[in-house]
Formats: structure tokens, sequence, C-alpha cells
């Protein structure tokens, strides 16, 4: 396979299924730029553990119909505030973060101050990438994982009785 179906699945990706190590594959909000992912992550944005410490990443891409179309793997890079990779990543990405509060500028200013991760994954080039017809056969699918913000369900609340008939 050649690596245009992976530039191609990364101009266009909005979301990817990262996993680090052997941890579940979770879907994060990307923004491609220049051949590779940037991805925030940190308080009050969206909880990816351990991939800004993480040296590697699996990133897996979808492609227009939602299936899975390339799996990678792809070298992660901290981006650090005040850096010119920073100042040309971190804006665009704010620009780009749906409901945030305030502008990209008070934004990019919030995540440096917080300490949020803003992280680069670049595919390894000396490694291809997995397309069809390699790609697992299974559908990758896991029961839920517990959360916090996980609720018990209770009955719906009904404003008049029912008659069985």
């Amino acid at each position: 396979m050649t690596s245009a179906l992976l530039d191609e699945a990364l101009k266009k990706a909005a979301l990817a299924w990262i996993s680090v190590g052997d941890g579940p594959a979770l879907a994060l909000w990307c923004m491609p730029l220049e051949g590779s992912l940037i991805v925030v992550s940190g308080p009050g944005e969206q909880h990816a553990p351990g991939l800004a410490e993480a040296p590697r990443a699996t990133v897996r891409l979808r492609g227009d119909n939602g299936g899975l179309i390339v799996v990678t793997e792809a070298t992660v890079t901290r981006l650090t505030p005040g850096t010119e990779e920073w100042e040309t990543a971190a804006p665009q990405l704010a620009a780009k973060r749906l409901n945030a509060s305030g502008t990209a500028e008070e934004v990019v200013t919030r995540w440096a101050e917080t300490g949020c991760a803003v992280v680069r994954l670049t595919p390894v080039a000396d490694q291809a990438p997995v397309g069809r017809p390699d790609l697992p056969k299974d559908s990758g699918a896991a029961p839920p994982r517990e959360t916090p913000a996980r609720v018990d369900v209770t009955r719906p609340f009904r404003l008049h009785r029912v008659r069985k008939r």
C-alpha cells in the first residue's frame, strides 16, 4: 500500500482513534497540519491519558463512509508554549475548537497556563501503514469503560397512568 491513502486520510481527519501502548483506542478530536495530526488534551479539554508522555501512539483513521481505512504508528511530539511550532499550531487548533469559551487567543493562553498538552502525531516514515486488505477483521468494539460521567438509568417518568388492554 502506498502512503497516498494515509496522506489523504490525514488531510480529511477530524476524529482519530488513538491508542497509547496496550491501552484502549480513544476517539479524539484532531486537526490535520502538514502531514500530521494536532491533538489537545488536559484540564477542560478531552481526556487522553498518557498521550503527552508517550514516544509513540497507534492512530486509526476512518474514510468518507465512516469505516476504518488505515492504521499507522505515529511519533508523539509535545509542543511547548512559546516555541515556533506552538505559535503556528495552537492558534489554528483553537480557532477550530467548537464551543470554546472566549476567543482563540484566550483559549491558547488558557492551554498554556493550565498545562494542557498540545501534541503533534507524525506517521513513522520507516513503517508502512496498514490498509486494505490487511486491516483487522473484527469490529474493535469493546464494552463501555467505567467513568464518573456515567449515570444509572431510571424508569422513564410518566405523567398519566398507562392502561393495559
